[in-house]
């Protein structure tokens, strides 16, 4: 597989760049919708400096609460307060504290994974007003994304169907490629893509070997998304490959 040409990789100094690199970005396309906004989040490590920040008075006051929907990539089963719960790491860090409880969109995990996954695509194609996308209409504003150390994007990982499916929005993945091993949802490329800005963030030399494959362009779920608007990697020093060559 060719190295992705869409993409865009934007170095900075540290994890604390790389969260207001990102906090800026995501202000940016906030501010650029006076509409409604959708926004995709993520789960792991990488986004909770993220997160931190939105919560302070530097952003906190710029984001229009009232008209922010906020989405989850994808998410692991267990209880809502479970915290390996994506959702609930983003609800406790800010999103309860400031969102309105109705803009607030988590992935249901009471039902098993192919049940959860049918709840929440339908919940996406009310939100979108159609159940077919629209390349002209993105389903989000942005979409969060991060890079797990085999390559997998939200619970797309490699050599798994839900990797190939182009018809639903959203699919059940009864076990993980990596640890926790546990049943997902997680939504598709075709929905994850629907966006005018992918935003990947990756810090730490533990990021290093995985971006290596990823940049090299080994057939890898990374390698697989694509954004109908722009996709964006801020990538902190310690995790960029040594012979990288920013475009």
């Amino acid at each position: 597989m060719a190295p992705n040409d869409q993409r865009q990789v934007i170095a900075v100094a540290d994890s604390a760049a790389l969260a207001k690199a990102a906090a800026e970005r995501v202000m940016a396309r906030i501010a650029a919708n006076r509409d409604r906004v959708a926004i995709c989040l993520t789960g792991g490590s990488s986004p909770k400096l993220l997160y931190e920040l939105l919560a302070t008075d530097a952003y906190r006051d710029r984001i229009p609460w009232d008209r922010v929907h906020w989405f989850m990539g994808d998410e692991r089963f267990g209880p809502a307060d479970n915290p390996l719960n994506n959702m609930n790491v983003a609800r406790r860090i800010f999103l309860d504290r400031y969102a309105p409880a109705a803009n607030i969109h988590p992935i249901p995990t009471a039902a098993d994974p192919d049940e959860a996954a049918r709840r929440y695509q339908a919940e996406l194609h009310s939100f979108y007003g159609a159940n077919e996308l629209d390349s002209t209409r993105p389903l989000f504003d942005v979409v969060l994304m991060g890079v797990g150390p085999d390559g997998h994007i939200a619970s797309l990982f490699p050599g798994y169907p839900a990797i190939e499916e182009t018809k639903h929005w959203v699919v059940g993945v009864p076990q993980a490629h990596v640890a926790p091993f546990v049943p997902r949802v997680t939504l598709t490329l075709p929905a994850l893509g629907s966006c005018d800005e992918m935003l990947f963030e990756l810090s730490g030399s533990e990021k290093r070997a995985i971006l290596t494959r990823v940049f090299a362009g080994e057939d890898l779920p990374a390698n697989r998304a694509h954004s109908a608007g722009e996709m964006i990697w801020l990538v902190d020093h310690a995790a960029l490959p040594e012979n990288f060559r920013e475009r």
